[in-house]
């Protein structure tokens, strides 16, 4: 953490991807003279990663054993030697943390996808070039719900139970998936192997491909990655350690302040148990050590520091007001009430607070009426909360206002069955077995359940199941 802390590292960790998974993509496009080729290459490792659908089957996984096509020898090597070298946990990964904060997320239930679309998500767009790489990664302006749900598509892996220490887990095998597509896109954009492109030698500049390489019209996103262009000199190498750290943090410390801002924070114990299971997971993903904060005060500085140099380095035209609009919106469309539709943008200024809510310009977009109203509803809350846990010690209206929100859009968003998230058909069945149970909050009143049930619409529905 000291390195990490340090203001003079910003340009280390800048420079710095992933060698491991870089070296990978590197080997499996090598020989690859064309845009075509490439492409065509990234197509075989897509279709062979598919097949890494639990922990246990990695072990023995060979490239191209299942499936009709044929796999070229080095792209095979190259993908079996990654899984093998990448896939343990590191020694220092205890057990018992990771299996309390598994239990941890599953209790937040509803109240944890609130936080990840209103916090951890609006954080992760705060970094300019951060917000740069997704929006040319995920076409997030005009398909928001891609982020959403590829940001989903980890995590219920990475924290179901066993998710990442059993052999029938699958977060590992998920976070390896998405470790190599990030060395794809760092490869297609900087078109080659970021270790060469971060060398003193290199070109500073990586120049856009003009004209086109295809016919015009919507381009591809492999196209898009590989013709854009990146100013490495400016911008650093994409998706480098900092922002993979940064990410992190926006999953574990930011989930972690939300719980603190709606007045339901965790014992300290285990915050560090969660901030530990993620940080295992970091590991998997590729991030160094030095880039993981154990404690909440060691992740409040990094965070702060890593913000800053972020905000240092404008990305023009600048893509985070528009990934803050997009992300907003998908969230008020699946809220079926009109009265509710403003909800996810004031608990999302609510919760990152006034300078997050500059950087992706959500600091103008609701009337005056709707946040005094928000305001003295918050305020009022917490007054009934702190008076009820006079006697009550875990009651919580805000939690259920949490629930209330993260219920609408994990069912409309994440549990939409006519396009499912990416993941192992058993996998998907434990996520929709877990959501699914989540309908009452064990730790309220059975009033406060009931008016939860009124504002989702889920006693409506079971009225019509019971008639």
């Amino acid at each position: 953490m000291r390195d990490a802390l340090n203001p003079a590292s910003g340009a280390v960790w800048n420079l710095r991807a992933d060698p491991a998974a870089d070296d990978t993509i590197a080997a499996v496009l090598a020989g690859a003279q064309d845009f075509d080729a490439i492409s065509a290459a990234i197509g075989i490792v897509n279709s062979q990663i598919a097949q890494w659908n639990s922990n246990g089957m990695l072990a023995d996984w060979q490239a191209g054993a299942s499936g009709p096509a044929s796999v070229p020898p080095h792209i095979a090597i190259a993908l079996q030697a990654y899984v093998r070298s990448q896939r343990t946990l590191p020694e220092w990964a205890d057990a018992a943390k990771i299996a309390r904060a598994e239990a941890l997320f599953m209790e937040m239930s509803m109240m944890s996808c609130t936080l990840l679309f209103c916090a951890s998500l609006p954080q992760c767009y705060v970094v300019p070039d951060l917000a740069g790489v997704l929006q040319l990664a995920g076409q997030l302006t005009e398909h928001t719900d891609y982020r959403i749900r590829s940001t989903a598509a980890m995590l219920f892996p990475v924290m179901m139970r066993g998710g990442l220490t059993d052999a029938a887990g699958f977060g590992v095998a998920q976070t390896l998936k998405v470790r190599l597509i990030h060395a794809t896109i760092r490869h297609l954009i900087l078109r080659g192997n970021p270790s060469d492109a971060a060398r003193d030698d290199a070109p500073a500049v990586v120049p856009p491909i003009s004209p086109p390489i295809s016919p015009p019209g919507a381009p591809g996103l492999h196209q898009a990655l590989y013709t854009q262009g990146w100013d490495v000199a400016q911008h650093g190498l994409p998706c480098n350690q900092e922002e993979l750290a940064y990410t992190l943090l926006t999953f574990h410390y930011i989930f972690l302040m939300g719980l603190r801002k709606q007045g339901i924070g965790l014992l300290p114990a285990d915050e560090e148990a969660y901030l530990h299971a993620w940080n295992v997971m970091g590991h998997v993903l590729g991030i160094e050590r030095a880039l993981m904060a154990d404690t909440m005060e060691q992740a409040s500085a990094l965070f702060s520091r890593i913000q800053a140099r972020g905000r240092a380095r404008p990305y023009l035209p600048d893509p985070r007001p528009a990934l803050g609009a997009a992300l907003m919106q998908a969230m008020a469309d699946e809220l079926p009430l009109r009265i509710l539709k403003p909800l996810p943008l004031l608990m999302t200024r609510y919760l990152c607070g006034p300078a997050t809510s500059a950087d992706l310009a959500l600091d103008g977009q609701v009337s005056l009426l709707s946040r005094a109203l928000f305001a003295a509803f918050m305020g009022l809350t917490r007054a009934i909360d702190t008076l009820a846990r006079l006697v009550l010690p875990e009651f919580s209206l805000s939690r259920m206002i949490g629930r209330v929100v993260g219920y609408n859009l994990t069912v409309k968003l994440l549990m939409d069955q006519t396009r499912p998230l990416k993941l192992p058909t058993e996998l998907l069945n434990q996520v929709d077995t877990a959501t699914r149970g989540w309908h009452d909050d064990p730790k309220a009143p059975g009033w406060v359940n009931w008016l939860e049930q009124r504002l989702t619409g889920r006693r409506q529905a079971k009225g019509k199941e019971a008639r």
